[in-house]
């Protein structure tokens, strides 16, 4: 009887991983386009949404975006005079800090800016995150919710029961306070609410054209990146 493939061993060690490879194709992806773009940009963002991200970045078709491993970018652009494939790139190579990333364009300043300042968008908040307005629902009926909802509001937190297959909070219920972060409950509360606390937004932090730098983003200066 022939042994059934399922037997067969698999050896780990031959799976692919992200390793030197991977970032020696961003490096070089990276340093391809800086042939190819006259301006370099560093935006920093907040609460990132990646279909919400896609969106705006077909608006700038014509323009490359990086994300990933600020070492790598910076390693890409180089880290000081002496290594920058470019003149000034060690520059803004400071700034790849944090929730940061890179935009390589031939658009002018003012429609790069533009852009950015135009663009803002509002998303359910994720647990950890911090509210921005306290939600407290009052004791009474809750005619949002289906009866179907009411074990699932319980294992919530919420105190809550059927009265004639209506749910009904039983007592006031403080869903989040305001500058405080959200538990998983509190963010499945304001899911099913259908309130968006989460704004994503990106911001513009400085720029390379030439030999034109400028920081935008105010109390970044290049003093404080070097000291940070």
């Amino acid at each position: 009887m022939p042994k059934s493939k399922r037997d067969r061993p698999v050896t780990l060690s031959k799976t692919k991983k992200k390793g030197r490879e991977h970032k020696e194709t961003v490096v070089n992806s990276i340093r391809d386009a800086l042939e190819k773009y006259s301006s370099v940009y560093v935006f920093a963002f907040e609460n990132m949404r990646n279909l919400k991200f896609k969106e705006f970045r077909d608006t700038l078709k014509s323009s490359r975006f990086f994300l990933g491993s600020n070492k790598v970018m910076q390693v890409a652009l180089g880290r000081s005079a002496s290594d920058e494939i470019k003149p000034g790139l060690h520059k803004i190579s400071k700034f790849l800090r944090g929730d940061s990333g890179l935009l390589l364009t031939n658009m002018s300043e003012e429609e790069v800016k533009k852009a950015f300042d135009d663009f803002e968008a509002y998303d359910f908040a994720r647990t950890g995150s911090v509210a921005t307005e306290k939600v407290e629902l009052k004791e009474g009926p809750l005619s949002e919710f289906s009866h179907e909802m009411e074990p699932f509001l319980r294992k919530q937190g919420m105190p809550v029961r059927l009265n004639k297959g209506v749910v009904e909070l039983i007592a006031d219920f403080v869903v989040c306070e305001d500058g405080k972060p959200l538990s998983p409950e509190s963010a499945r509360i304001l899911r099913l609410l259908g309130m968006k606390q989460a704004l994503f937004k990106l911001h513009l932090v400085c720029r390379l054209s030439g030999d034109d730098f400028e920081v935008y983003r105010e109390g970044l200066e290049e003093s404080d990146i070097e000291s940070s």
